[in-house]
């Protein structure tokens, strides 16, 4: 049998590396394949699993007669058909359809599942502007803080599979902006700059604390939620989901957002002068 090599580290400090043949040693994550291992694999099954256990009582208790109405939108026809269907079920149990739709929102939102726009759409047909964005806003904050702890558990070889570059540009910029990181994140929140999916996976990966995380989702998701719930009231009139943001919302959002980050820009010019 081989003997254990010893293997200098650049500090000068020694450490006992176990031969690569020996069966204890952790296999490195192979490039191309799923990054999961075993452990995180059993975690991410038993997160997935609460949340299923979780929608099937939530679901159980809806009437037989109205599970033949309720899918997942994925064009604007299929969400003008499900608003038609649920106007009177959410009128007449509204308690029940709020706990279904929030439900549903959040689990959407925390396992990265795409068409969370419809729900946010549907919100605004069905509840109005005011009651609708705070719905979308509150689902849409607790789902990414949910994402955010699952990610912090089995988060990073993921982030690190899919977007590595992305991630290194990331931690790049959160690292010169540590001292106004609020400012930087209600940015992204605000802008279309990064997809609000990397960075709920990302942002505890980089080390960006909860709480900023938390206040910058609930205020940056403003604005662009206020755009989707209000488009919700004329779902008739929508062709397709680009209609949302057409040229002239971009530059509203992007002004929204320099507004936001100017503090930090002024800073830096500062410090450098």
């Amino acid at each position: 049998m081989a003997a254990p090599r010893i293997v200098i580290v650049g500090g000068g400090d020694e450490e006992l590396v176990k031969n690569e043949d020996s069966p204890t040693s952790k296999k490195p994550r192979i490039e191309g394949r799923f990054p999961l291992n075993r452990g995180e694999l059993l975690v991410a099954s038993m997160v997935l699993l609460v949340f299923v256990c979780g929608l099937f009582f939530i679901f159980w208790r809806i009437p037989a007669s109205q599970y033949g109405n309720i899918k997942l939108p994925r064009t604007i026809s299929d969400l003008q058909i499900l608003k038609e269907n649920l106007a009177t079920y959410s009128n007449d149990h509204p308690a029940q359809f709020i706990l279904g739709y929030c439900s549903t929102y959040i689990f959407m939102q925390t396992f990265m599942i795409p068409g969370t726009i419809f729900m946010s759409l549907l919100a605004g047909a069905l509840f109005g502007v005011l009651r609708g964005l705070v719905l979308v806003v509150f689902n849409a904050t607790a789902g990414a803080s949910s994402c955010y702890f699952l990610s912090k558990l089995i988060g990073r070889p993921i982030v690190n599979w899919l977007w590595p570059e992305k991630l290194k540009f990331f931690q790049g910029e959160i690292t010169k902006r540590k001292e106004k990181l609020l400012n930087y994140m209600l940015f992204l929140r605000v802008t279309p700059t990064l997809p609000n999916l990397f960075i709920n996976l990302a942002s505890p990966i980089v080390d960006i604390p909860f709480h900023i995380f938390f206040v910058a989702t609930v205020v940056g998701l403003i604005p662009a939620s206020f755009i989707t719930v209000r488009a919700g009231l004329a779902l008739g009139e929508l062709k397709s989901v680009k209609d949302l943001y057409d040229f002239k919302t971009l530059v509203v959002l992007f002004l929204i957002g320099s507004v936001i980050i100017i503090p930090t820009v002024l800073k830096r010019k500062r410090t450098y002068e």
